[in-house]
């Protein structure tokens, strides 16, 4: 069977940051806590009939900024999932937490509730660019945050990004060697992109050329992998044992369902997948019965294109059956553009697999492109 997750999207954040593109909305007053927990667990209802029998592998819940919700709505939500889910016995379940938008003691009564994953959006250890991209929190509180969520987890992930306005090399330098000095398990590194409908998309600032930022990618990649870190896909690194396997199960193509304001779900069912969107705006989710902005049928090629989508950005790529068992579509679909990606050298194919080779790495967006 299609393994399956949970995605639960908890949509506020205290300040909107200007790179930001995600479905995050800046508090206005007080977080209506109880009520978006019971528009979330009514949902929750809605939807857990798509399980179809499956355990949870994985729950995550994301935003925004979910450590601004309180331990005992963390315990509600939880306990509400385990009622009406069946989860494996050594289900993931990942908290995201932003520096200066949680405090330390928090994180023990998260753990009680049932987190064993906590993901820190750190970003960076420089006070000088954190106040260029927005960021509310200080280095100060990054280093604090991450050091009392150790206290509280074996499983730790710190957010980075790199090419950051005015950033220099030995400036990402000094971000990597106090990341590696905290010993997590798992670090998240990302390119800044400027996405439209941002501050950053309206005003633009100046970040590094190209060359630079390649220079930064191939840096991070280095030094992480010198200090035992296993690059696994575009943007993860992770020791042994530490992969996240909630974005796995997305890279492989799984299933997964959705719940809360600007959630996606998608749902495998007897031979076609399903795709569901969630409306986006907060109170337009707690206002409706049903929430749901949008549910379609994928086509065929539609699904081959949203497989490779996600399965190339394995660095270790995938194996060509797993194609064919979460797609339930024959790879002829796939070949002649498998075939020409492999002849201009962005892939590699054997008799089982298909790797995304390092000039296909680094030009993914353009490999992608030949399967949609």
């Amino acid at each position: 069977m299609i393994p399956l997750s949970l995605y639960v999207h908890f949509p506020w954040c205290l300040r909107k940051c200007p790179y930001c593109d995600f479905n995050s909305h800046a508090v206005r007053g007080e977080i209506p806590e109880n009520d978006y927990l019971a528009a979330l667990i009514r949902d929750l209802d809605r939807v857990a009939g798509d399980a179809q029998g499956r355990p949870l592998s994985s729950v995550f819940v994301g935003g925004g900024t979910p450590s601004l919700l309180s331990p005992a709505a963390v315990d509600r939500l939880l306990s509400a999932v385990r009622e009406r889910l069946p989860l494996a016995d050594d289900v993931e379940v990942t908290l995201e937490a932003n520096p200066g938008a949680s405090e330390g003691g928090r994180f023990a009564a998260f753990r009680q509730a049932g987190v064993t994953r906590l993901s820190i959006g750190v970003q960076s250890f420089d006070d000088r660019l954190l106040a260029a991209i927005g960021r509310i929190h200080t280095a100060a509180d990054a280093l604090r945050a991450v050091e009392q969520a150790q206290h509280a987890f074996d499983r730790v992930n710190l957010d980075l990004m790199y090419a950051l306005p005015g950033q220099t090399l030995a400036d990402l330098d000094r971000d990597l060697d106090q990341a590696l000095a905290l010993g997590v398990g798992h670090i998240s590194a990302y390119h800044l992109t400027i996405e439209p409908n941002t501050a950053f998309a309206s005003a633009p600032p100046v970040v590094p050329d190209d060359d630079l930022a390649a220079d930064m990618q191939e840096h991070v990649e280095a030094r992480l992998a010198a200090d035992g870190f296993g690059h696994y896909e575009t943007s993860a690194f992770a020791r042994d044992g530490q992969r996240c396997r909630h974005n796995l199960n997305y890279w492989t193509f799984g299933d997964y369902l959705g719940i809360g304001a600007g959630a996606h779900a998608k749902i495998s069912r007897a031979g076609t997948v399903s795709r569901e969107a969630r409306c986006k705006h907060p109170e337009k989710y707690l206002r409706h019965d049903d929430p749901v902005d949008d549910r379609h049928i994928v086509s065929a090629d539609e699904l081959a294109g949203e497989f490779m989508m996600n399965a190339l950005r394995l660095i270790d790529g995938f194996p060509l059956a797993l194609f064919e068992e979460q797609t339930g579509l024959e790879l002829d679909c796939i070949a002649d553009a498998l075939r020409t990606a492999c002849d201009d050298g962005l892939v590699a194919i054997d008799e089982s697999r298909v790797v995304p080779t390092l000039l296909g790495q680094r030009h993914l967006n353009a490999l992608i492109s030949r399967f949609l």
